[in-house]
């Protein structure tokens, strides 16, 4: 069957359109997307404004259409942390709902970090044993571990490089003092929910998913993605540890021009990059293994496991 998966994050709001079958990879089809940069639009009392719930709404139509052009039997479409946290999502959902007839899903957090963990499990394999899975979105870093398809622990912390850079990262580029802030804040806040994770084991694989570890590993000397999903991708401690000084110092339109970065996330990549540094300082890890497969491609193999065999 041919899906629709509309993917409404924090920053991007992406349609892919996958092949897929029961038992079977997904592989992808199409794709179109756009950094709406939805918590963003936000007013001062947290609500999306006007200009993100109408781009919302007219990415959506976009994506209906498209998903009709390309044979899509269905769309999934949900999203994440900047509906989920906006007082006036629910009304924003009613109007896509309304003006598009789509019904966005609204994950948890932990819903994030149990599909995202499946997606990692079966890309990896049994073979991987005990799984950690770290991925730092623009609003949330999910966590999962465990040694089965569904993690024995699932964790979402407010530490995503969005939110993180809008509420603690003021200057271009940010001054020593900031810098500093925003990294005890990190680590107290990851601190406060690593003792669940910790006492599940340590993990026999480390696993780092999203578009700031992609880009970390990119910029710290990892293939880049024309190579494509299958070259071996790692992401060192040590190599993050000599970048980190370098992205401090450097402003957003300099991060932009290092390979893997793109103008949307550059501004994102110093606070994205302090909380990879703390989850490997506090995890223990000396470095993660970056998986192709996330979130959407949770959602997808979620849909086909409920689906009657053929």
């Amino acid at each position: 069957m041919r899906l629709g998966v509309l993917d409404v994050g924090s920053n991007t709001v992406h349609l892919l359109v996958v092949d897929a079958h029961r038992g079977a990879a997904p592989l992808p089809a199409y794709s179109h997307k756009i950094e709406l940069r939805l918590a963003e639009h936000l007013d001062e009392d947290g609500n999306i404004d006007q200009s993100g719930a109408d781009g919302l709404v007219d990415f959506t139509k976009q994506a209906v259409e498209l998903a009709e052009d390309k044979g899509c039997e269905s769309v999934l479409a949900f999203a994440t942390s900047a509906l989920r946290e906006a007082p006036n999502g629910e009304k924003v959902l009613g109007r896509v709902r309304d003006e598009t007839g789509v019904d966005l899903e609204v994950l948890s957090g932990e819903a994030e970090a149990r599909l995202t963990f499946l997606a990692v499990r079966r890309w990896f394999g049994w073979s991987s044993g005990r799984l950690a899975v770290f991925d730092i979105g623009g609003g949330s870093l999910e966590i999962a571990a465990g040694s089965d398809e569904q993690p024995t622990v699932a964790e979402s912390v407010q530490l995503g490089a969005g939110r993180l850079t809008r509420e603690g990262l003021t200057a271009d580029p940010p001054n020593k003092d900031e810098v500093r802030a925003l990294r005890r804040r990190i680590r107290m806040e990851l601190a406060a929910v690593a003792g669940p994770i910790l006492r599940a084991g340590k993990p026999q694989r480390s696993v780092a998913t999203s578009k700031t570890f992609r880009s970390l590993a990119r910029i710290a000397g990892a293939a880049p993605s024309a190579d494509g999903p299958y070259v071996p991708r790692t992401l060192n401690r040590d190599d993050l540890n000599e970048w980190i000084p370098k992205l401090t110092k450097m402003t957003a339109a300099e991060r932009a021009a290092l390979p893997g970065v793109s103008p949307g996330r550059a501004s994102q990549l110093t606070a994205g990059a302090l909380v990879a540094d703390a989850v490997m300082d506090l995890f223990d890890l000396p470095a993660l293994e970056v998986c192709p497969w996330a979130l959407r491609e949770g959602v997808i193999l979620s849909r086909l496991d409920q689906l009657q065999p053929r």
